[in-house]
């Protein structure tokens, strides 16, 4: 019987980019909303949707070989799982999501220490303890089941521990931001007994490898152009590149064709200038993934 490598992947806010940056490194995910077990054109690979949260306590029992979620929610559940990588979704999470403590403008909480005797809400109760214990500050901590920015507004809690990207939402729900008490980044883990397992490895690994290649294309696009070898020189002094671009003699005499890989906000400014150099048949061509 072939093996099987059970994969989990997130249901809810991650679960469209991930069936969409699995489609980009080759995978077709096919996903129902009246099933938790999406289809997979891949027969090595079984994909089970499961809320992030809840994650990485399968993957640390063995349930799923590997997983992919929030780095916030592994210390939340405190598994003990092999992180293989950090997943970058796209430019705008290059910068990663923060858990903060939040309250609003008027509040006279000014820092962790006035939390004493406080109430905050909020879904990371173990972080948010943890962080507490670590200041030496005693405070009641609730489980929040949604709304919570509105808990606080309300006054049904002092404060709120909640995750934020930029913080425009706190903002604009006119809380102020107090602390940060973590980071948190997407990850691909698993489970500590299939690293050991050398084809679970492997597959794992091969996985990671193409969804890594997926997200390194976001943004890039290939660049292939016509130049007259005197001219070559003035194009690699413009062309800005991974590595140096790649030079292939043409059929025509004194001509080469270059191709390289650069970010897609520039192209519309560097096409005029590579003209302008002497390019020509200059080709801007998608990519889907970019092994670096």
């Amino acid at each position: 019987m072939s093996k099987v490598l059970k994969l989990g992947i997130p249901k809810g806010s991650l679960q469209d980019a991930t069936v969409a940056l699995f489609a980009k490194a080759g995978y077709k995910v096919g996903v129902s909303s009246r099933s938790y077990f999406p289809s997979i054109d891949d027969v090595e690979i079984s994909p089970v949707l499961l809320r992030a949260q809840e994650m990485s306590r399968y993957v640390e029992d063995g349930t799923l070989d590997c997983g992919i979620t929030g780095m916030d929610w592994i210390h939340e559940n405190g598994s003990k799982v092999e992180y293989l990588s950090e997943l970058v979704y796209s430019k705008a999470t290059a910068t990663k999501v923060r858990w903060v403590l939040a309250v609003p403008e008027a509040s006279n909480i000014k820092s962790v220490k006035d939390l004493a005797g406080k109430k905050i809400a909020t879904e990371v109760v173990g972080i948010t303890k943890k962080y507490l214990q670590k200041h030496k500050v005693k405070a009641e901590v609730e489980f929040s089941w949604g709304a919570t920015e509105a808990k606080v507004t309300t006054g049904l809690v002092d404060a709120i521990v909640e995750l934020t990207e930029t913080g425009s939402s706190l903002r604009a729900n006119k809380l102020r931001i107090v602390e940060t008490l973590c980071e948190s980044s997407t990850q691909f883990i698993a489970n500590k007994a299939s690293v050991k397992d050398a084809w679970k490895l492997r597959k794992m690994e091969q996985v990671v490898m193409l969804l890594k290649g997926a997200l390194a294309a976001n943004n890039m696009v290939g660049l292939k152009m016509n130049i007259e070898e005197k001219n070559v020189k003035k194009v690699l002094e413009t062309l800005p590149a991974l590595k140096n671009p790649t030079i292939a003699p043409l059929t025509q005499e004194g001509w080469v064709a270059i191709e390289t890989v650069i970010e897609e906000s520039i192209v519309r400014t560097i096409i005029p200038t590579l003209k302008d150099c002497g390019a020509q048949g200059i080709i801007e061509y998608s990519l889907n993934k970019l092994i670096l």
